[in-house]
């Protein structure tokens, strides 16, 4: 047709062959791009960064992962270097397929992840009572805290982006969930009358209601000589040591607002109604007793429900408010809470529910612990600690744990102040044009010189720990999760992926986009996505489906080129790329409109997700 863009409206199964099979998806939009484009160098970086992953993440496995997918090292149980970081070593592997790159990266992770569930099933402890008989247990690990939980978890929560309908994932989702809804008679980790999850340490074989030891926390005793640890240590007292003050963990935390992801991993399957009712249930407790306590969120809970016990000490319990234990290595108390990671069920319940009061109590929080700043030597000073004798922990800046994050669900511009200092989003605001190629090549340099070290490694298997080798991993997707699905980088707190947008290849029938695709988002607003797409390919065309959020959470409107714009209505649009050719568009959405899926367009039904 020779113009600049052609926008028509077609019928979906006339447009993508491959989606024939699934006459429920309704007929829509589909925006053609036509209209030749240079090949930008951020395109080109991203399709680079994508394929440089590939071999780089096959070496890192066959050095360190055996046939079975075993991790070789040295099998310990522990906070300091158990199954929670023997998982970590695919940190970020799951969002790297996502993006669209090869295969084989999901065919490696998958099998790593069954891999470790079967060595650290097999492996007891001695000293340790819970993991005497396995260490995992259902597939579970058997009892921990919920930073470690989040981060061993970060593999599983995430595939989902990619196996959906995996029978294995799919009843593991379930199950996992299960172990904090009292499904499972071995693991009565909540309360439903106080509705408390009754101990930070819990899991597959249920809560630790004593107080913990140092050995629960440090695994059984071992020489050190020949080992790296990461924390410093240099013999198993100091391991002990370290955990001398870990002992309070009866009672809720609220660190255990991970275990809400759990709960939506299952609920994005089909919707079943009994999780989303946990999550929530458990989340307004939590923000209840958030308001009973001036908006601070509370760091322990009593078995009765009761904020800080008898004592009122809502500042307790091991990475509490409160906790700043010696660190054996320096001989120094290091203020050590972990309240940040609490985060996850804020983002949640937002995720799940669209409802502004999460992010209400979250801003809340930050007022009112900025509220008791003090004036040190004629400079402004924020605490970030509090135990029996007030607040302390002081430093020069405000206390904004989560600003970017509140930020990016709220796109306010008071929320945004608080971010402070940040490249990728003075580009967002239009003010830095020349951004997007600077972290790219950065990404890249990362994967070479993670690759450099891991060649160096002189550490044999026997002398290995389970996080010696997590510096090594590859993967490296910051920069491509930023420009291309407008998103965050997951933490490791084991969140889920927020994203304003999401990409299928539907000829592949996978998750990511085509090869020879870029995409780069350029500006955010509260209702609007700024995004440009192009196709490197000179002679072969490309189709894709873009989805609204990570999930299908936001409802895409219309896409505006130009002076054209065409209505879309549905959280999924196809786009088809003629060769060479690109565009910049807008898209027109509203946010956290429909209820979070993780199947992929093909594998949904109409009547369940109102497409």
């Amino acid at each position: 047709m020779g113009s600049i863009i052609r926008l028509i409206l077609r019928a979906l199964a006339a447009c993508w062959i491959a989606l024939q099979s699934t006459p429920s998806l309704r007929a829509q939009a589909e925006v053609r791009l036509d209209s030749p484009m240079p090949p930008p160098k951020w395109a080109v970086l991203q399709r680079q960064l994508l394929a440089e992953h590939v071999p780089a993440c096959r070496e890192f496995f066959s050095r360190y992962f055996d046939d079975r997918g075993y991790l070789q090292c040295f099998v310990r149980w522990g906070a300091n270097d158990g199954p929670d970081d023997a998982f970590e070593n695919f940190n970020h592997w799951p969002e790297l397929h996502a993006l669209g790159a090869g295969d084989e990266i999901l065919r490696l992770y998958l099998k790593g992840h069954d891999g470790l569930i079967r060595q650290y099933t097999e492996a007891k402890t001695v000293e340790v009572p819970v993991a005497r008989d396995g260490m995992y247990h259902k597939e579970f690990i058997v009892q921990s805290d919920w930073m470690h939980h989040g981060e061993g978890l970060q593999l599983f929560n995430r595939m989902g982006l990619s196996i959906p309908t995996d029978s294995a994932y799919q009843a593991r989702a379930r199950r996992f969930a299960g172990f904090y809804m009292n499904e499972d008679p071995d693991a009565k980790n909540y309360d439903p009358q106080h509705k408390i999850i009754r101990s930070m340490m819990n899991g597959s074989k249920g809560p630790m209601l004593r107080k913990a030891t140092a050995t629960d926390w440090a695994g059984d005793r071992f020489d050190l000589a020949g080992f790296v640890a990461l924390h410093g240590e240099r013999t198993f007292e100091e391991f002990l040591a370290h955990y001398e003050e870990y002992t309070d963990v009866a009672g809720d935390h609220c660190l255990n607002l991970g275990a809400t992801t759990l709960a939506m991993n299952a609920y994005m399957l089909a919707h079943e109604a009994k999780y989303k009712k946990w999550l929530l249930e458990y989340m307004e407790a939590w923000l209840e007793r958030m308001k009973q306590n001036n908006w601070i969120i509370p760091s322990f809970v009593d078995l009765d429900g009761k904020i800080g016990g008898p004592d009122g000490k809502w500042w307790g319990s091991a990475y509490g408010w409160g906790f700043s234990p010696v660190n054996p290595v320096t001989g120094r108390r290091e203020n050590r809470h972990r309240i940040e990671r609490a985060l996850t069920g804020f983002n949640n319940a937002f995720l799940l529910t669209g409802d502004t009061k999460y992010l209400d109590a979250w801003r809340n929080m930050t007022r009112a612990v900025n509220a008791n700043a003090r004036t040190a030597d004629g400079q402004m000073q924020y605490p970030t600690m509090h135990n029996a004798q007030g607040w302390y922990g002081w430093q020069n800046r405000p206390w904004n744990f989560g600003a970017l994050e509140v930020w990016y669900w709220s796109m306010k511009p008071e929320d945004l102040e608080r971010v402070g200092a940040n490249g990728w989003i003075d580009y967002l605001q239009g003010r830095n044009p020349n951004y997007p190629e600077a972290p790219l090549e950065r990404d890249l340099q990362t994967i070479r010189q993670r690759m450099n070290a891991m060649r160096r490694d002189k550490l044999p298997p026997e002398k290995r720990l389970a996080d010696n080798m997590m510096g090594f991993n590859p993967a490296a997707t910051e920069s491509l999760i930023h420009l291309m699905l407008g998103g965050l980088q997951p933490g490791r707190d084991g969140g889920l992926l927020n994203a304003r947008l999401r990409y299928f290849d539907p000829a592949r029938r996978r998750a990511g986009l085509p090869e020879d695709v870029g995409a780069l988002v350029s500006k955010l607003t509260e209702t609007q996505t700024f995004v440009t797409w192009v196709n490197l390919n000179k002679t072969e065309p490309r189709t894709f489906i873009v989805q609204g959020g990570a999930y299908g959470e936001h409802q895409l409107e219309n896409v505006t080129s130009g002076d054209k714009t065409l209505p879309i209505d549905s959280p999924l649009l196809p786009v088809r790329l003629d060769p060479g050719c690109g565009r910049m568009l807008v898209l027109q959405m509203k946010r956290y409109a429909n209820p979070p899926t993780v199947l992929h367009p093909w594998d949904r039904k109409a009547a369940r997700l109102g497409l």
